[in-house]
């Protein structure tokens, strides 16, 4: 029999998770039938997992001018450009199941300028590229570009946010060596009637 490869490259086992936490894991085994493997990645301090998913559910879950679709194709978009297997297999999978579309994750997995994008939509994600390639150029054009196509400046936020947060999660999965949940790679593979 196969030995399970452990999450990460890194030997941090955890340390016993906080009643919240464990109820956490719990729900996303109830609604994913699994536990994602970047919060058992996170479990060996139960503070740094805490934050993690706090700021995660913020941004992805939380308000927001910007539709929960958007928000992971921005994930998608800045992973492609890491090239971060985690991020790219997991998200890519989120954009199928929010979009519908299982051709979708797969496109702005390895160009979302194939994609068939509003011209808002590739304005937002010609952003966060930007911001995740040459931090240095942003400048007040490209915040006027989007304002021009109807973001506000907390959508600008938002975008900007997302974009960091997986720029930094990228690094931290590729520094890692985390692996993604094997269950991501068949999730919403053919489109749900209706």
């Amino acid at each position: 029999m196969n030995k399970p490869k452990p999450v990460i490259a890194l030997n941090l086992p955890e340390t016993g998770l906080e009643p919240e936490l464990r109820d956490y894991f719990r729900v996303c085994e109830e609604k994913l039938g699994f536990v994602p493997n970047v919060l058992k990645a996170y479990a060996f301090d139960s503070k740094k997992l805490k934050a993690f998913v706090d700021m995660v559910d913020d941004l992805m879950l939380g308000e927001s001018g910007l539709s929960k679709l958007e928000r992971e194709t921005i994930a998608v978009a800045v992973s492609s450009v890491n090239h971060c297997h985690y991020c790219l297999t997991a998200h890519g999978a989120a954009i199928r199941q929010r979009s519908n579309d299982p051709m979708l994750g797969d496109t702005i997995e390895h160009n979302y300028r194939a994609a068939d994008l509003t011209p808002k939509q590739k304005a937002m994600l010609d952003f966060a590229v930007k911001l995740t390639e040459a931090p240095d150029k942003i400048e007040n054009a490209d915040r006027d570009l989007l304002r021009q196509l109807g973001f506000t400046d907390r959508d600008i936020w938002d975008i900007a946010a997302v974009a960091a947060f997986f720029n930094m999660s990228n690094r931290l999965a590729a520094a890692t060596g985390m692996r993604p949940n094997a269950e991501y790679h068949s999730m919403a593979r053919t489109k749900k009637p209706g």
